[in-house]
């Protein structure tokens, strides 16, 4: 595919940038998805996984392109980094949504959305350090997207298991928040501990 898309004059950039319009359909597709009927409610959920997938898909692509491609561009590291940013907001705060009625859904929703965010901050903070920068998780964006496409493929299946609609969405928005609050801690420790050992 990447191949294909350099042959075809694709730039990195533009990759990037479809990417969130798929991240944006994922979270579109997650927001609604909490209150609608079952059957509708599982399409939605499936739609939300592929957009997620392809989201993905995307940042292994634009890197691809950029690197392999040689059409590397003196902007392409904000065109990298900031899409991913807007894209996990979008996708959390969906998520929030989509399990609305369980306590504090929303506030998970939001939450998960800042700490992705900062997950990614701290990571780039080594790295203006001068310092390789750190994808070490356990909720670095692969992890989280992994979890979030598991739970969109799983929650159709709840009313089966006598869970409550949004119950396994809900459950995986703590994991998650908890995840990202463990990786911050871990990224930060060894961007000090690299930092003193200089």
């Amino acid at each position: 595919m990447a191949q294909l898309l350099v042959k075809a004059r694709i730039s990195p950039n533009a990759i990037s940038i479809v990417s969130l319009v798929f991240a944006a359909g994922a979270g579109a597709a997650l927001y609604f998805s909490g209150r609608t009927p079952p059957v509708e409610r599982m399409w939605l959920l499936l739609l939300a996984a592929a957009g997620i997938q392809l989201r993905l898909l995307c940042n292994m692509l634009d890197g691809m392109v950029a690197v392999e491609g040689g059409r590397q561009t003196k902007s392409g590291e904000v065109f990298n980094d900031l899409p991913d940013r807007i894209a996990d907001t979008l996708i959390f705060i969906g998520a929030g949504y989509a399990a609305w009625d369980h306590p504090h859904a929303l506030e998970l929703g939001y939450a998960a959305a800042v700490l992705a965010v900062f997950t990614a901050y701290v990571r780039m903070l080594g790295g203006a350090s001068g310092l390789q920068q750190s994808f070490i998780g356990p909720m670095a964006k692969q992890q989280r997207m992994a979890v979030l496409t598991i739970v969109c493929l799983l929650s159709p299946w709840e009313t089966r298991f006598q869970l409550s609609s949004g119950a396994i969405l809900w459950t995986a928005l703590i994991a998650i928040n908890l995840g990202c609050v463990v990786t911050i801690i871990r990224r930060t420790a060894r961007i000090l501990r690299e930092l003193e050992s200089r």
